[in-house]
């Protein structure tokens, strides 16, 4: 009974968030750490989506600011009023399928909010943290 309990464990903390994974995140993830990039953390991640900085309008923004605290809805640009559909992997299986679309967000989006690219480290944990949601 007791190996039963540790493989229910197993199964909800380790299967089901790697489920959300796709054969382009994967890639992505491989990709970025032949590009230098050490283990990838979820936490690590949802820090990096969470930090606050200023734009060049003065006010603080992260991530949140567009797509929203609650991942798994929609989110709205807050420059252009565009909607943005769910980032959880959960509420919308498509987001991560396609690694052009990903490595073009990636850049846009870390060079309007932090200013500059985001490292392999950063988008690797920020994937890994949005996989898992």
């Amino acid at each position: 009974m007791k190996h039963f309990y540790a493989l229910m464990f197993l199964c909800l903390f380790v299967i089901v968030p790697a489920a959300q994974a796709t054969p382009a995140s994967d890639a992505l993830l491989e990709k970025y750490k032949a590009g230098g990039a050490g283990n990838f953390d979820a936490a690590r991640g949802k820090i990096d989506w969470h930090k606050e900085v200023k734009s060049e309008d003065g006010e603080m923004q992260s991530c949140g600011t567009c797509h929203g605290s609650d991942l798994s809805k929609k989110g709205i640009h807050h420059k252009t009023q565009k909607v943005i559909e769910p980032m959880a992997a959960s509420a919308n299986p498509e987001r991560f399928t396609d690694e052009k679309k990903v490595e073009k967000w990636f850049k846009r989006n870390c060079k309007d909010i932090w200013g500059r690219e985001c490292s392999a480290q950063e988008k690797g944990d920020i994937l890994k943290y949005l996989l898992s949601l």
